[in-house]
């Protein structure tokens, strides 16, 4: 095996991945399971994982699906304890599973803010705390944290998202300041605008926010799911194994300069 192969090699590793039966979530589980990794996915709806593996198996890849809800601590544990029972201690935790709700601030319910705080801050913490004493025990571990752009600036109705996805940030800095000693390596991935079916609407024709993504992303595209699936093989292999706390954003430098608009900014030679 190659020097760059084996420093990316994930074989016999076990890769969970929470909210992982579609988009920017299988595209994670399909880098893991490429480069060797025993992926499992996690989702509400059994039947909605169990239609996902046959998109994984298109690459060949044979995931094993769990169904609990990661906000609930005793349905965590008993599904943390199903997956090390029958395919093995995870050594790769992806915090992917999320919610948005584009709703202003003053028409927000407080239990519906409440409730994407859940998802997207709390449970995080939840899956963590139960997975991270099998890897302080065993002296190694990666957690890859799904955060966001939004984990650095507001936007307009997503009050509740940038909140939890803000928190999320800095929960990944404190989970590196308190468990990286055991040989833990906690990171975030902030994605960009990603095209995936959820953005399909927004993509289309001339939609004002596919003109802002066009025209204020450096990279002048979408991103892939694939761009994140390779940014999180990166955190979960050997490759970063002295990266810790920090959040890596796969956003074809929006957030390097979002006063970026093409073809007004550009210099010619």
């Amino acid at each position: 095996m190659s020097f760059i192969n084996s420093l990316f090699d994930l074989s016999d590793k076990v890769a969970l991945v929470t909210g992982g039966s579609h988009g920017i979530g299988m595209a994670i589980g399909k880098a893991l399971g490429k480069a060797g990794a025993k992926v499992v996915i996690n989702g509400r709806s059994q039947e909605k994982l169990e239609e996902s593996k046959k998109e994984f198996a298109k690459d060949g890849i044979n995931v094993s699906v769990f169904a609990f809800d990661v906000n609930s601590e005793e349905a965590v544990d008993q599904g943390v304890s199903a997956i090390e029972g029958k395919v093995g201690p995870i050594d790769v935790l992806v915090n992917n599973a999320g919610l948005i709700k584009r709703i202003p601030m003053l028409e927000m319910p407080v239990d519906e803010f409440k409730k994407v705080i859940d998802i997207d801050l709390v449970s995080p913490f939840i899956v963590a705390k139960r997975v991270v004493p099998g890897m302080i025990e065993r002296r190694q571990g990666k957690i890859i944290n799904l955060c966001s752009m939004m984990s650095e600036y507001g936007r307009n109705s997503v009050s509740a998202y940038a909140s939890a996805k803000g928190g999320l940030k800095l929960l990944t800095a404190n989970m590196a300041c308190e468990w990286a000693k055991y040989n833990i390596q906690i990171n975030g991935i902030g994605p960009g605008y990603i095209a995936t079916a959820q953005t399909a609407p927004i993509r289309e024709g001339n939609h004002p926010f596919n003109d802002l993504v066009m025209t204020r992303t450096p990279a002048g595209r979408w991103g892939e799911p694939e761009d994140i699936g390779n940014a999180a093989l990166f955190l979960a292999s050997n490759a970063s194994n002295f990266v810790n706390g920090h959040v890596l954003y796969v956003d074809g430098g929006i957030l390097a300069n979002f006063g970026y608009v093409k073809g007004e900014n550009e210099i010619n030679d």
